[in-house]
């Protein structure tokens, strides 16, 4: 019989291969082309201080998967930035209105693929 702690690792360890196979869905992440388009308006790296070791992709990543999932700030899996280095973030993009400006290019993009015009109808 295992002892608790064995098995507590055990689960951990599955839970922790759930999350990255959660991540590899394509739901979870967007596609390339997306990426080539959203990339330009996030903010570039600041010519003074510590050089960014922070992948924002992964970022936006760990921002779609907590509103996908709706836990908490402090819950995401382990296979994302630390939950105090995403909220961070989230708070500058949001400061920077960068998110409804994701959206509203997402809303193109999704009327590009169905064969409408990009521009939204004039009518409610």
């Amino acid at each position: 019989m295992q002892s608790p702690e064995v098995t507590h690792l055990t689960e951990k360890s599955e839970l922790e291969s759930l999350a990255r196979a959660l991540r590899a869905l394509p739901q979870v992440e967007p596609e390339a082309s997306s990426w080539e388009r959203i990339a330009p308006l996030l903010p570039g790296a600041c010519g003074a201080g510590r050089p960014r070791r922070t992948d924002l992709r992964e970022v936006l990543n760990a921002i779609r998967y907590l509103v996908r999932t709706g836990c908490g700030w402090r819950m995401p899996p382990k296979d994302f930035p630390p939950w105090q280095t995403v909220y961070w973030w989230f708070r500058r993009l949001i400061r920077l209105t960068l998110f409804a400006t994701i959206h509203e290019l997402a809303v193109m993009l999704d009327r590009q693929r169905a064969g409408r015009t990009e521009a939204r109808p004039a009518g409610v």
